[in-house]
């Protein structure tokens, strides 16, 4: 491929076993976080396995491909550029054609066809494709650059202020091609923001209440971290004059959660694991996205902070949900390979807040690793009465 790309090394070790293996890739993720770009990673090395091999790229983000708009154009295409043997076809944002799924069966049947496909919405693999392909696919989640890819593609050390410009403007990969100052990002970033309600929200889900769908975005953006139903936020609605059905409500924040622009995180109890699907959290995939919406302030430092814990968590594999211990709250419990980690976020460890951050974890009596992790300087590789201590900057590049 002639683009030039930084590579995601994290992503590629994911999906090179599967490489020439009968298992369609699918590739899933927010727009722009660089599923694309990902895809050309993978073509370049499947040339350096097999020189000759024959690639077939579909993009439907390019006017080339612009015709292919449902199954049987999608067919017809394919044929035209099929080689004898085999043939490894590449199809950017395939869910942008009508009824794909039958395509993607049928070729995946012949054995003649290693399949990547990326989209932008989790329902990809609802419905016919996950049950035809029960077994003979596998998903890759990419999300935004984690604080690590940021300092790498931007050629920054780690600093505060390196990690300011993280939270600030996000991990967007195509900002490298941009000054990192506010007017000329959160001017591109608004466009990202735009193209993701209006291709992937409203159009695909048939919005009509456009103005109620920004209101939320920007009620979810002011209130990342905090519990959110919709009865609370028809009452926020109230005050300002509007009224929306709690069904719509909940419609809505479930498409935002499909297109990855939020992620939508459960209480579970901790002991009996029953799981509390009322009044869950919601965190931003990206943070530049989320300051677009209400500006990036200092007073919203703490919000911030368990946002990007959140999101280093998701980067890592595991599965999140905040946990309930009798009438205590633990931030995150985190799990992973049959292991578990209990997480508290504290901007700042005094005297006031040692018993929730430290004595939350501390009612936990099982044997799993319990940490706090805070923007505190004092903080540092040390224990509290067992419990990890961990500076942001060293969980968001040390915790694996």
């Amino acid at each position: 491929m002639m683009k030039k790309y930084i590579k995601r090394s994290s992503y590629f070790k994911k999906i090179k076993p599967f490489i020439d293996k009968d298992l369609v890739k699918i590739i899933v993720g927010q727009r722009r976080v660089g599923k694309s770009y990902f895809m050309l990673q993978v073509m370049d090395e499947i040339k350096k396995i097999h020189p000759r091999a024959n690639i077939i790229y579909i993009n439907k983000e390019s006017y080339d491909f612009v015709n292919i708009y449902d199954d049987k154009q999608l067919m017809k295409c394919i044929k035209r550029k099929e080689k004898k043997g085999k043939n490894y076809l590449f199809i950017d944002e395939v869910q942008e054609i009508k009824n794909w799924q039958k395509v993607i069966r049928s070729l995946n049947a012949t054995g003649n066809f290693d399949i990547y496909c990326t989209g932008s919405n989790a329902d990809l693999l609802s419905g016919e494709l996950a049950t035809l392909l029960a077994g003979r696919y596998i998903e890759i989640k990419v999300y935004s650059l984690s604080y690590k890819e940021f300092l790498r593609f931007h050629n920054l050390d780690d600093a505060e202020t390196s990690l300011q410009k993280y939270w600030q403007f996000g991990g967007l990969p195509y900002l490298i091609h941009l000054d990192l100052q506010d007017e000329v990002v959160y001017d591109y970033l608004k466009n990202i923001y735009n193209s993701i309600l209006l291709k992937d929200v409203i159009a695909r889900y048939n919005i009509r209440n456009v103005s109620f769908l920004e209101n939320l975005t920007q009620y979810l953006a002011d209130n990342i971290g905090s519990f959110i139903s919709s009865s609370k936020i028809s009452k926020f609605l109230k005050n300002q004059k509007l009224e929306v059905h709690n069904a719509t409500i909940l419609e809505y924040l479930n498409f935002l959660a499909k297109t990855f622009f939020v992620a939508e995180v459960n209480r579970r109890d901790v002991v009996g694991k029953k799981i509390f699907e009322n009044n869950p959290k919601y965190y931003f995939q990206d943070l530049g996205l989320r300051n677009v919406l209400v500006g990036y302030r200092p007073n919203d430092a703490a919000k911030i902070l368990e946002n990007a814990v959140y999101n280093h968590l998701k980067v890592l594999g595991y599965n999140i949900y905040v946990g309930k211990l009798d009438k205590y709250e633990i931030d995150f419990v985190a799990e992973k390979d049959n292991e578990k980690i209990y997480i508290q976020v504290a901007y700042k460890i005094h005297k006031n807040n040692i018993d929730r951050e430290f004595g939350n974890l501390l009612r936990i009596k099982d044997g799993y690793s319990k940490i706090v992790i805070s923007m505190d300087e004092m903080i540092g590789k040390n224990t509290y009465k067992g419990i990890k201590t961990l500076h942001i900057r060293d969980f968001l590049i040390n915790f694996k």
